[in-house]
């Protein structure tokens, strides 16, 4: 898979690259089940009609920029992750469009011009909820008459379950509030968070969402093993930090993967937390 960072300085150089291709847009933070409906169909479309698949994904996220930062969006996964696990999907080209002041006063029809038409999509995947444009005026309903009949489209309608759309902000509240283990039903899977342990401090990688303060069940993994622990999510001055209140074996030192399972619930989380931080 190539991956972009797609600019306005490099934009004429990959759009005079650009081969016919089928584009799957949006943000796909976390790459929940909804974000892989999207780009499934997305797959789907470019095998029909033997083209190139590409995704085109922003960053920073929008809300940051347009809020002027006072909107702090906690990110699910780092762009690494996402560039592996969209390649396991099969996607041809990434496209990572730097989301800034000046790109966010492009009017619908021109960013429909110059990041698509110009890029050689034929065919555009979006959630139903997907917008573009100065202000999100532009949608899916509009996009074919934005490209001037060039771009077929497909609008992927809401992805739920039980009756809520599964999105990245919901994932992110259930974070927040702790309860990991309603979790998978969105994402597919449990949440993982990618980290360095030196021996002593477990080190989360930036660009993930902690969970809650708390004390959790989680799987630490590597290529070498595996080992269920518990852990504590500590709130400090700065970002929350872990300790793992379990003995960690030398074969999973260096980079590891925590495995988010359950919240375990305890009658004195405070009192707790001020034992383990003193031991």
């Amino acid at each position: 898979m190539e991956t972009v960072y797609l600019n306005r300085d490099n934009l004429a150089t990959w759009q005079e690259k650009a081969k016919p291709n089928v584009m799957a847009l949006g943000c796909f933070d976390g790459l929940h089940n909804g974000h892989c409906k999207v780009i499934n169909t997305a797959y789907e479309e470019a095998v029909k009609r033997d083209v190139k698949l590409a995704v085109m994904s922003f960053f920073p996220h929008p809300k940051t920029v347009i809020t002027n930062g006072k909107e702090h969006v906690r990110y699910l996964m780092p762009l690494s992750e996402k560039i592996a696990r969209l390649e396991s999907m099969g996607v041809d080209t990434f496209y990572i469009v730097e989301f800034n002041q000046k790109f966010a006063t492009h009017p619908p029809e021109k960013f429909v011009v110059n990041y698509l038409i110009q890029l050689g999509v034929v065919h555009a995947v979006a959630g139903f909820d997907f917008c573009y444009g100065c202000r999100g005026a532009g949608n899916m309903d509009r996009l074919i008459n934005d490209s001037g009949g060039l771009i077929n489209v497909t609008k992927v309608e809401k992805v739920e379950y039980k009756g809520k759309k599964i999105s990245s902000s919901c994932i992110r509240e259930r974070l927040l509030t702790g309860t990991v283990e309603d979790l998978p039903p969105f994402l597919g899977n449990f949440y993982e968070v990618k980290c360095n342990w030196d021996g002593e401090d477990l080190i989360p990688q930036p660009y993930y969402t902690l969970p809650a303060p708390g004390r959790y069940a989680v799987t630490l993994k590597n290529q070498m093993g595996s080992m269920k622990v518990e852990v504590m999510v500590l709130e400090t001055q700065g970002d929350p930090s872990l300790k793992c209140l379990t003995d960690i074996p030398p074969f999973l030192k260096g980079r590891l993967s925590i495995v988010w399972k359950r919240h375990i619930v305890i009658d004195n989380v405070q009192t707790y937390d001020k034992k383990i931080l003193i031991s």
